[in-house]
């Protein structure tokens, strides 16, 4: 049983979501619920509110199914915040000008899904999960590097030639 919940136009930078989302990525519901209640970060509080939503989306499907529910054993299979639409704003500056300011905005979501499905983590090149590693292309060789010496006698025989004329 797989169920997700998602949060738009969060009124926090993609980019500082992503530092509290990334801690409870593919860990158990309980254990993402304390690392969240514990947190400093301002976003620990709208990921709260959106894995709690994912989790009572669960129960809701487990409850249309007539099938069990434990919560405790739901565990967070994906997390991702993406960025949302940025509010662009102005404000006066010096002189007369105005500079702009840049409110941005994320979107989150969270699927949750039962301890018995496995959570997909990314394969690291070179493993034998992985497969054969792929051919590299073949390199063109380079010229030798132009040394000082070379570039003088260089530049020196073209002034020579135009010299002559």
């Amino acid at each position: 049983m797989e169920a997700r919940a998602i949060q738009r136009t969060v009124r926090q930078s993609a980019r500082k979501m992503r530092l509290v989302i990334d801690q409870i990525r593919g860990r158990g519901v309980p254990e993402a619920y304390a690392i969240l209640r514990f947190s400093k970060k301002l976003a620990a509080q709208q990921i709260h509110k959106v894995l709690r939503s994912a989790v009572a989306n669960a129960e809701q499907q487990a409850q249309r199914q007539n099938a069990a529910f434990d919560a405790d054993q739901l565990r967070v299979a994906y997390a991702v915040v993406n960025e949302g639409p940025t509010l662009k704003r102005f404000t006066q500056a010096a002189m007369g000008r105005a500079t702009p300011i840049l409110k941005r905005t994320s979107h989150v979501e969270i699927r949750v899904a039962g301890e018995d499905v496995p959570v997909a983590r990314p394969v690291k090149a070179g493993t034998a999960e992985a497969g054969p590693e792929p051919k590299a292309p073949a390199k063109r060789k380079r010229a030798a590097p132009k040394t000082a010496a070379k570039r003088k006698a260089k530049t020196a025989a073209s002034r020579s030639k135009k010299g002559s004329r």
